[in-house]
């Protein structure tokens, strides 16, 4: 637990890289198409709970493997952000199935520690094309994330080419952050 608190606090973050695609603003809301390159992820999920009680528990394996508590007991850094895959019913609300990832630190991405929570697997994630709302603050909760979800939704209208069955929701920083902290909400770019 010390180890994960020293590395989200004291640690290097290191930011997924991205291609900037286009910025735009439509109807006065701002959101960015940005692709995303491959890569492998710690990743661990839930099926049973909603969104916001088990968020927290998911995100504090993740950093606690990270922050050392795997196999070979090496603290890698934290990287940003913590991706929250979620899967909305038809009326919006969330279903109970949570995926949370956390992309390994690129000098251990050849090779990632093996988890020792037997719940965390290493996964090779695809590169991916995404519309992301451009941040908002807080400590965002389900109904943050719905709400800013909804208004990415309108703004790109009905024709627009993502994925509609999931999004991720997208924090940036350590849990202990008390303020100026940033969210986004990215739509996944169905591909031609």
């Amino acid at each position: 637990m010390f180890g994960m608190m020293k590395n989200s606090l004291f640690g290097n973050t290191e930011e997924t890289e991205y291609k900037l695609l286009s910025s735009e603003i439509k109807d006065g809301v701002s959101f960015e198409v940005r692709r995303y390159d491959g890569a492998k992820y710690a990743v661990v999920s839930s099926e049973g709970r909603t969104f916001d009680q088990v968020t927290g528990e998911l995100v504090r394996k993740l950093l606690m493997y990270i922050g050392g508590s795997n196999e070979q007991a090496v603290a890698m850094g934290t990287a940003a952000p913590i991706i929250i895959t979620v899967y909305p019913r038809n009326d919006g609300v969330l279903s109970r199935r949570l995926v949370v990832a956390i992309r390994i630190p690129t000098s251990y991405q050849q090779e990632p520690p093996t988890p020792s929570d037997t719940t965390i697997t290493v996964e090779d994630r695809p590169g991916m094309t995404v519309y992301a709302l451009r941040q908002f603050g807080g400590f965002a909760a389900e109904s943050e994330y719905r709400a800013e979800a909804l208004r990415l939704t309108r703004t790109l209208g009905e024709t627009a080419p993502f994925q509609r069955k999931q999004y991720f929701c997208c924090s940036y920083d350590p849990p202990l952050k008390p303020y100026g902290r940033r969210n986004e909400v990215w739509f996944l770019q169905e591909e031609p």
